[in-house]
Formats: structure tokens, sequence, C-alpha cells
């Protein structure tokens, strides 16, 4: 070795044909970066100026992304809680309870308290009463079932980040089948569908909901929004420890053997085959004269697109290494002031 560092990650998804660039953004991606610095002065949820600073570039920008026809306040509010999310797992979640997950178990029970209408004190930990803020905004905007779901839907995502950090280091006992439930919830993609209705002002009948192509519609995203996070997050979290991420291209090499690189080729040839199958639902859906469902499907369409659009963010870009094939043992990395889980969230 000559001291330079080569990198042999195979090709990235190639989503030119079914989510080609560029993305459709809001206009209010700087009035939420403010309303979030401003937020997190009242709910100091991260530790450093620079973790903040990073942390709400992605969110302002990713949000305007993810709903760019939304209004600026409900755009906020739905910024607000991505950022929370984020911020509970980086400071909570998958690095710091990896050996030690009794915190964040003790964390979820003053969280699931909040979810069943106690108002917490500020004074101990900050995120209870951020999310109490979160829920009372978001109950007074919408209708008691659109906000029954999505409190639903941020129980199953906190219950689902306990999952991830009892398993984290070991992903080898982790089945496949089991990680590809789990991951949607653990990626917020979940949590976003649900948003979705409130921050565009919409809501499906539930004949709707039921139908299978909307289903299938859904289930293509939620794969392909944490299947792609697994690749563009995959090589950083492999420098930083533990020796194998517990991630989508760890867990078909374990299923189909093979190298690290093949491993990975497989899961980007699945994020196209899904991205293709949801571009096949958009166009189908959006030919049903019902504006009501084609927005949620105008609102997956752009879901989709966000999450392609937040890999290509500066959080993901980790530093140079060595081959992933290399023999060399792999040291975990501590992560830098500034730093958080390079995942969307």
């Amino acid at each position: 070795m000559t001291g330079d560092y080569v990198r042999t990650m195979p090709p990235r998804p190639d989503f030119t044909f079914t989510f080609p660039e560029p993305f459709p953004a809001g206009p209010h991606s700087e009035h939420t970066k403010c309303r979030l610095l401003d937020w997190l002065e009242e709910h100091p949820l991260l530790p450093s100026a620079k973790a903040r600073e990073v942390l709400v570039d992605i969110t302002s920008h990713g949000a305007s992304r993810t709903f760019p026809t939304a209004d600026a306040e409900a755009l906020v509010l739905f910024a607000k809680l991505m950022l929370w999310l984020t911020a509970f797992d980086d400071i909570h979640g998958e690095g710091n309870a990896a050996y030690n997950p009794a915190p964040l178990v003790d964390r979820t029970c003053e969280l699931m308290l909040v979810l069943a209408g106690d108002n917490p004190s500020p004074a101990v930990n900050p995120f209870p009463a951020a999310l109490h803020d979160l829920l009372a905004r978001f109950q007074a905007r919408t209708a008691p079932t659109a906000y029954l779901r999505l409190a639903a839907s941020l129980r199953d995502t906190i219950m689902a980040l306990v999952w991830e950090a009892h398993h984290v280091t070991e992903p080898e006992k982790v089945l496949l089948e089991t990680y590809l439930v789990m991951r949607p919830h653990t990626v917020f993609v979940k949590t976003t569908m649900a948003a979705a209705e409130i921050v565009l002002d919409y809501e499906l009948t539930d004949a709707q909901r039921a139908l299978p192509p909307v289903r299938r519609l859904e289930a293509a995203v939620a794969n392909l929004a944490g299947w792609i996070n697994d690749l563009a997050s995959y090589e950083r979290e492999l420098i930083r420890g533990p020796a194998q991420p517990l991630s989508l291209p760890t867990l078909l090499r374990a299923r189909h053997g093979g190298t690290i690189e093949e491993a990975i080729a497989r899961a980007s040839s699945m994020c196209e085959n899904e991205a293709a199958i949801a571009r096949q639902g958009i166009t189908d859906l959006t030919c049903n004269p019902s504006n009501t469902l084609t927005a949620h499907i105008r609102a997956l369409e752009d879901i989709a697109r966000s999450f392609i659009w937040h890999t290509s963010h500066a959080r993901y870009q980790g530093p140079k290494r060595q081959s992933l094939s290399s023999s060399a043992p792999l040291r975990p990395a501590r992560m830098s002031e500034g730093e958080s889980d390079p995942r969307q969230d």
C-alpha cells in the first residue's frame, strides 16, 4: 500500500428511468432551517453546535423535498418531527445503546407515557418534553383518526429502535426476513407516510387505504427507503464498527455467501427492482379519478425521491478506506464532535 485508499464499492442503484433527478423542492427550506434552530434552543436535543448544524441542514432541505407542496407551517412541524426522531436515535439509540440497551429502554418507557398523554417535565431529559410539544401540535392540526395513526407509527418506530439496539452488535443472529420487516420503521419512512395526510391535508377512506395496489406501492416505497439508506451508509458504518453493520448487505452476504461487493451489488439490484415496482404503481394509480387517492400517490412519489436525495447529503459521506474485501482487521472509529449516525431517519 502506498498510503492511498482504494474504493471498490459497486455502483449505486440507477434510478435514471424510475426516479430521475432533479427532484422538486418546496420554497420553505431556509424558513424551516431558522425555525428548527429556534426550536432546538427551546428543546436542546443535540450536544454541540456542529451536530445541530448538520442535522438541521439535512432535515430542512430534506423536508422540502419530502413534501414540496406543503405550506410553511405544516412543513416546519414535519421537519421538527424528523429532527426529533433522528436526534433521539443519534443520542439514545443505535450507537450509544449497542453495548448497554438498558438506558434506551428507560428513555423509551418515558416516551410511551408521553404517547399515552402524560405531560413530562423537561428538567431531566429534553426528548419527552419535545415530543409532547410535537404531539400537541399535530393533534391540533388534524382529525383524531389521522393523529392516532401517526402516534401508532411513532410508537412502532421507537420500539423498532430498541429492537435494533439489541441486535446491532450481533447482526449474524438476525434473520433477513425479520430485518426486512423492521427496516421501514427504523428508517422512519412509516412515520413519514403517516404524517403525509396531516401535512398535505387529505385523508384516504378506509376502502382506499386497503386497496392492494396502494398497499403494494407503500411497501415498495418503504423498502426502497430502507435499502438505499443501507447502501449509502454501509461503508461508514463498517469503519466505525461493529465489524459488520446491521444492514441489508450484511444479511444478504450471510444468506447467499460470496463477497461483500457481491452482496452490495445484489442489494443495489433489489433497490432498482423495487423502484420499478413503485414507478409502475404510481403510473397506474394516478390514472384514478379520485383527487384524494392521487394526492396520496403523489406524496408517496415525493417520499421516495426524498430518500434517494438524502443519500447524497454530506451526512452520509464517510472517510475513504481500504477495499471492503481487504483481510486487514477493521478497528471501530469513534465519531468526531458533531458527527452523528449516518442514517436518515
